[in-house]
C-alpha cells in the first residue's frame, strides 16, 4: 500500500471514529433512563385512556384490520385517487418494520440484555399498540392534501397544528414539527437505509461469499427502480413482497418451534427469569443483567416496531381512510404482528437451539464468536444445514429491502415539509446512492447511529402525544359511542371544517358499518 492511501485509510478511519464518539454521547442523552421512562410513559396513558382498547375492543380491531382483508373490498381495492388502500398502507408500514430488527435486532437484544430482553419486548409492544395508535389517529385526524392532491400527515402535522394550535404553543409546535422532520430525515438514511443494506451485504457476504460492493450496487439499483415512482409504485410493490416474505420466514421459524417444542418451558422460564434479574444475563451481576434485559428490551422493541417514533403515520396518513380510530386499529395490529407474532418466533427459534446458555443468557463457547448479523443463520444451519442458512439471508435480504422502501416514503415526506415539495426528487436522489455507503459501512456504526436517530425522532413525537392524548380520546369514544354503542353522535373526522365536511359528503363504505 502506498503512503498517500495509507494517510487515507488512516484519516478516514479517524474520520468514522470521531463520529462514533459524538454518537455514543448524543445516544447515551436520548435512549437514557429519562427517555424509556418517557416511552413507556405514553404507552401507559394511552392504554388508560382509551380503556385498554387493545384488549377491550381485541376482537373489534382483529376484525377490521386483518379479518376485513377478506371480505371489505374497500380495505384492498386500489384507488383511482392519490391515496392508497388501507391495505397497502398496512404493507407499506409493515415493510418498514416487518425487517431486520426482527432477526437481527431480536438476536442483538438477546446478545446484549440475555433471555430477559424478550420480556421487555413484550412489554414494549404491548403498550406501544397504543402509541402506535394514537400517532395514526391523529396522523389522519390532522392530516391535509399538498398541491399534487396527495394526503399529507404525520408527527410533524400534529405538532403544527395539533399542538400549535394550544394557547401559547403556536411556536412550540411549529419548532418541534421542524425538529422531528429533520430528524425523520436523517433517521431514513439510517434505520431506514444504511442499517438495512448493512445487513443485506453482511448476510451474503457470510453466506454466498458475494462481495458488499456487489451487493450495494445491486440493491441500490432495485431501490432506485421502485423509489422513483413515488409512493403508488411503492406501495405497489410491497403489497406483494409483504405478505409473502412475513409468511414464508413464519413457516421457517413455526417449524423450529415444534421441531424444538420440548424446549418451551426452559425457554420462557429463561426469558421470565432475565427479565426480573433472577439470573445474571449476558454473564454479569443479576442486577446488572436486569438493567440490561430492559435497556435492550426496550430499545430493540421500538426499533423492530417503531411505536412512538411517528415514523409510520406518514404513510398510514395516506390511507382512503376517513375513520381516524380505522387507522389506529391497524396500528395495533402492525405491532401486534411484527413483535408479539414475528419477534417471538425469532427468540423462541434462538433461545431453544441451544446456542444460548439458558442459565447465564450467553453464547455456549462452541459458538461464542457469533455475532447478531449471523446468529439465527446459524440457528437455522443447525435445524436445515445450508439450506437454513441460506434462507435466512434471502429472508433478510426481502425484509431489509422492503424496509427501505417504506423509509424511502417517510424521508420523502420529511424533506416534503422542510423543504417543499420541488425537493424530493434530489432527495430520492441521495437516499438512493446512499443505499451503497450503507452496504460497505461498518456494523456496529450503522446500528449504533440509528439507534440515536430513533431516539431524536422519539422526543418531538411524544410530546406531541402527550399534549394531544386528550383529543385520541375523544375521538376514540366517538367512534366507540357511533360503531359499537349505536348512539348517534356527529363523527369525528379531521380537525379542519372543509375535511370533515368533504369526508362527511362521501358516499358510506363498509367501513362506516
Amino acid at each position: 500500500m502506498s503512503a498517500s492511501a495509507a494517510a487515507a485509510e488512516e484519516a478516514g478511519s479517524g474520520f468514522l471514529d470521531h463520529v462514533a464518539n459524538v454518537n455514543n454521547a448524543v445516544n447515551g442523552v436520548v435512549w437514557g433512563v429519562p427517555a424509556l421512562v418517557l416511552l413507556a410513559f405514553v404507552g401507559i396513558l394511552m392504554t388508560v385512556l382509551t380503556k385498554v382498547f387493545q384488549v377491550s375492543h381485541f376482537g373489534h380491531w382483529m376484525k377490521k384490520t386483518i379479518g376485513a382483508v377478506f371480505h371489505d373490498k374497500h380495505v384492498t381495492s386500489h384507488t383511482t385517487d392519490k391515496s392508497i388502500s388501507q391495505f397497502q398502507s398496512l404493507c407499506t408500514a409493515l415493510a418498514a418494520t416487518v425487517g431486520t430488527g426482527n432477526i437481527v435486532g431480536v438476536s442483538g437484544a438477546i446478545l446484549m440484555g440475555g433471555p430477559g430482553a424478550v420480556f421487555w419486548m413484550w412489554v414494549m409492544a404491548f403498550l406501544g399498540m397504543m402509541t402506535n395508535y394514537s400517532e395514526n389517529v391523529l396522523g389522519i385526524f390532522y392530516r391535509r392534501k399538498n398541491s399534487k392532491g396527495e394526503w399529507s400527515g404525520g408527527a410533524m402535522y400534529y405538532l403544527r397544528d395539533g399542538l400549535g394550535s394550544k394557547k401559547g404553543c403556536k411556536t412550540l409546535g411549529r419548532i418541534l414539527a421542524g425538529l422531528f422532520s429533520f430528524f425523520c430525515l436523517v433517521a431514513a438514511f439510517g434505520i431506514g437505509n444504511m442499517t438495512q443494506v448493512n445487513a443485506i451485504s453482511g448476510n451474503m457476504q457470510n453466506v454466498f461469499g458475494i462481495p458488499t460492493w456487489v451487493t450495494g450496487a445491486i440493491v441500490m439499483i432495485l431501490v432506485g427502480l421502485v423509489v422513483v415512482g413515488g409512493l403508488k409504485r411503492i406501495a405497489s410493490v410491497t403489497e406483494k413482497i409483504v405478505p409473502f416474505m412475513v409468511i414464508l420466514y413464519m413457516i421457517g421459524t413455526i417449524a423450529i418451534f415444534f421441531i424444538n417444542i420440548g424446549q418451551i418451558g426452559s425457554v420462557f422460564s429463561s426469558i421470565f427469569k432475565g427479565a426480573f434479574g433472577m439470573s445474571a444475563a449476558a454473564g454479569g451481576v443479576v442486577g446488572y443483567g436486569m438493567k440490561l434485559a430492559i435497556e435492550w428490551g426496550m430499545k430493540r422493541g421500538v426499533f423492530s416496531n417503531e411505536a412512538g417514533l411517528g415514523s409510520s403515520v406518514m404513510v398510514h396518513s395516506n390511507s382512503n381512510v376517513k375513520e381516524p380510530v380505522k387507522q389506529g386499529m391497524w396500528g395495533i395490529f402492525e405491532v401486534f404482528a411484527d413483535t408479539i407474532v414475528v419477534c417471538t418466533l425469532t427468540a423462541f427459534a434462538v433461545l431453544s437451539s441451544g446456542i444460548i446458555d439458558l442459565n447465564t443468557g450467553v453464547l455456549t463457547e462452541a459458538f461464542s464468536s457469533l455475532t447478531k448479523n449471523d446468529l439465527v443463520a446459524t440457528v437455522f444451519n443447525k435445524q436445515f444445514g445450508v439450506i437454513g442458512s441460506s434462507f435466512i439471508a434471502i429472508s433478510i435480504a426481502l425484509f431489509a429491502f422492503s424496509t427501505v422502501l417504506g423509509w424511502s416514503h417517510y424521508g420523502t415526506k420529511a424533506c416534503e415539509y422542510l423543504l417543499g415539495e420541488k425537493n424530493t426528487v434530489p432527495y430520492r436522489v441521495i437516499f438512493v446512492l446512499l443505499v451503497f455507503g450503507g452496504a460497505v459501512m461498518g456494523d456496529n456504526l450503522a446500528w449504533d447511529l440509528a439507534d440515536t436517530f430513533n431516539g431524536l425522532m422519539m422526543i418531538p413525537n411524544l410530546i406531541g402525544v402527550i399534549a394531544l392524548s386528550g383529543v385520541v380520546a375523544k375521538i376514540t369514544k366517538n367512534y366507540v359511542d357511533r360503531h359499537l354503542r349505536g348512539i348517534q353522535v356527529e363523527p369525528m373526522y379531521s380537525a379542519f371544517q372543509d375535511v370533515q365536511e368533504e369526508e362527511e359528503a362521501a358516499p358510506p363504505t363498509d367501513e362506516d358499518d
